[in-house]
């Protein structure tokens, strides 16, 4: 099945291969990842006025959610990680803002809409598992 033209395969967790890149193997990043491109793919359907505002606040907030998750997981240190991961934790929250207004000005329909919002919702549920581990 597809959502927003993205394989619902992308959705679940992958065992990265052997050459994949150290984030990749992370369940969360997985997670974001996925999220990700829904976003790009759901925003390409957004007004071309908001090419500039919402569509680019939104894709933003969803790639610094995988991206901080990957430059966190290259720091020495659980206490730098965890820096790196609350920062995706707040991005989460500012991508949730920006569906809901998305949802609110029509852009999305409340189907797309509670679609992106479970996928987030996994998301940051991994993410915070995760920021959580590394507390000890």
């Amino acid at each position: 099945m597809q959502v927003f033209g993205v394989s619902e395969a992308l959705f679940r967790p992958q065992f990265a291969s052997v050459s994949a890149l150290p984030f990749q193997r992370l369940v969360a990043w997985q997670a974001c990842h996925a999220l990700t491109l829904a976003i790009y793919a759901a925003t390409d359907r957004f007004p071309r006025e908001e090419r500039y505002g919402l569509t680019s606040q939104a894709r933003r907030a969803a790639f610094s959610a995988e991206a901080n998750i990957a430059e966190g997981s290259a720091k020495h240190g659980k206490r730098e990680c965890r820096r790196f991961l609350d920062i995706s934790i707040g991005s989460l929250s500012e991508l949730a803002c920006a569906l809901l207004l998305s949802r609110d000005r029509g852009y999305l329909s409340e189907k797309d809409w509670a679609r992106l919002e479970r996928i987030r919702g996994r998301a940051g549920f991994l993410t915070w598992r995760l920021y959580d581990s590394l507390r000890h």
